[in-house]
């Protein structure tokens, strides 16, 4: 039985009940309402025009077209020049070359045959890339080629040029491109020939072999397999390599043994920089074997009859038999302590080196320029001539070798590297050192791979 309470929570209920339907149906209706009026609108949008509707207007209007005939005189009528392009051969002369290169032009040839500066075209070497412009009738234009003395020397651009009173030559600095080059090898016969397989120049496989000399004895020690790496410079103008500069750093593996060596530069050096290990340790030896470069042993360092005294006593040095006037190196870095006359050892220099060496150089015909006391010298820089002043009884280099001023049989004795690195130098060298070691990385990709592996 329903009570008057329920009866009204009852009437309540469907209130609230009724309120929500009807809520939703209003919220339902007009979402359809809406979407009507959207799809009517779109329905009754006024369309664009059919484009066959629309007037078309046909222009037509005459145009002048040159006669044929007029184009070709015009042509005929101007100027007609042609470039090309040869590379110099081995045994070309100025009349070969330049009838490859279209030219037909006494007046050039004469031109470049008798100036100065035209004349290097005579002196390029076999492959350097000469270009020559020309008329229709095969007269010169304009010549130009590269010039290079060498490696060191400043790369030149030659222009020949005609102008209205005759012919003009000039010289200019290329703007020269430096690129960076890095080669690996497998050692299959012969070093050379691995070298020539990876398109190394010959230039830079000598620098291998100077490079490694002291450690490799190219001729017996190479094993089928060795392996190297190699970073070095070259030069390049226009797409034409010119030459190529200094290797930069190697690496050889020679059986079990691993030889690396980067090149640094030293601004205090008259060489400009020297080889080190990896480690900043120098690779070069600090003191030469021979301070002259072709020579024979004529005295060593003995017990001896002297040739002029006649009396049995010590040769404290080793003497060295060369023509009169043969160039004297300084056998490792130093200073000069003494440039001059000195009793019997008649024209001396004297070079005081690190860690108490010293070295001395008698019986010189004159000095190099420059020698005084208190100058720098580097090794294998010229001090003097070989001569026959002093005691001496034809021409040669009596050498000596001394440690805290005491003779050392120099040819005996262990020599011992040059100084390391160190201080600011060896920082400076870290960072290089640590490029040639990512660059010795991507060449030897295979060993990377094993190294992750093994992490």
């Amino acid at each position: 039985m329903l009570t008057t309470d329920k009866i009204l929570k009852l009437g309540s209920s469907s209130n609230q009940l009724f309120a929500s339907s009807r809520k939703t149906r209003v919220v339902y209706a007009s979402a359809i309402f809406l979407a009507v009026v959207a799809f009517g609108a779109a329905g009754v949008a006024p369309m664009a025009p059919d484009a066959a509707d629309l007037p078309v207007k046909s222009i037509v209007e005459e145009l002048a077209v040159p006669s044929l005939s007029e184009q070709i005189a015009n042509l005929q009528s101007a100027d007609q020049f042609y470039l090309r392009e040869e590379k110099v051969r081995s045994g070309d002369t100025l009349a070969t070359l330049l009838n490859r290169l279209g030219v037909h032009d006494d007046a050039a040839a004469n031109f470049i045959k008798s100036d100065q500066v035209a004349y290097g075209v005579l002196k390029l070497k076999a492959g350097r890339r000469v270009q020559a412009q020309t008329n229709s009738e095969g007269q010169l234009q304009r010549l130009t080629a590269t010039l290079s003395e060498g490696s060191g020397q400043p790369v030149r651009n030659l222009v020949i040029a005609r102008e209205a009173n005759g012919f003009t030559a000039s010289e200019s600095s290329a703007a020269v491109e430096r690129r960076i080059e890095m080669r690996t090898g497998e050692i299959r016969s012969s070093l050379f020939a691995a070298t020539d397989a990876a398109q190394i120049p010959d230039s830079i496989a000598m620098q291998i072999v100077d490079m490694f000399s002291t450690n490799i004895d190219f001729a017996s020690d190479l094993r089928r397999g060795d392996r190297f790496n190699v970073v070095y410079e070259t030069f390049w103008q226009n797409g034409e390599i010119l030459r190529t500069g200094r290797v930069l750093a190697g690496e050889f593996q020679n059986g079990a043994n691993k030889y690396q060596s980067v090149w640094f530069d030293e601004p205090g050096s008259k060489q400009g920089g020297g080889y080190y290990s990896f480690d900043g340790k120098s690779l070069k030896k600090a003191f030469l074997k021979s301070p002259l470069e072709f020579s024979r042993v004529s005295s060593g360092f003995s017990m001896r009859v002297h040739p002029i005294s006649g009396k049995w006593k010590q040769h404290k040095g080793v003497d060295f038999a060369a023509a009169t006037g043969t160039p004297i190196r300084a056998a490792g870095d130093g200073v000069i302590d003494f440039a001059g006359t000195q009793g019997g050892y008649g024209n001396v220099v004297v070079i005081k080196h690190w860690n108490n060496y010293s070295t001395a150089y008698a019986h010189m015909s004159r000095f190099a320029n420059g020698m005084r006391k208190g100058s720098k010298v580097s090794q294998g820089e010229v001090i003097g001539y070989v001569g026959t002043t002093g005691w001496s009884t034809g021409p040669h280099l009596h050498y000596e070798f001394r440690v805290n001023n005491e003779a050392r049989d120099p040819m005996s004795i262990s020599i011992p590297n040059a100084q390391p690195l160190a201080g600011a130098d060896l920082q400076r060298f870290k960072t290089v050192a640590d490029d040639m070691r990512h660059r010795f990385a991507l060449l030897n990709p295979q060993d990377n791979s094993i190294k992750l592996a093994s992490k």
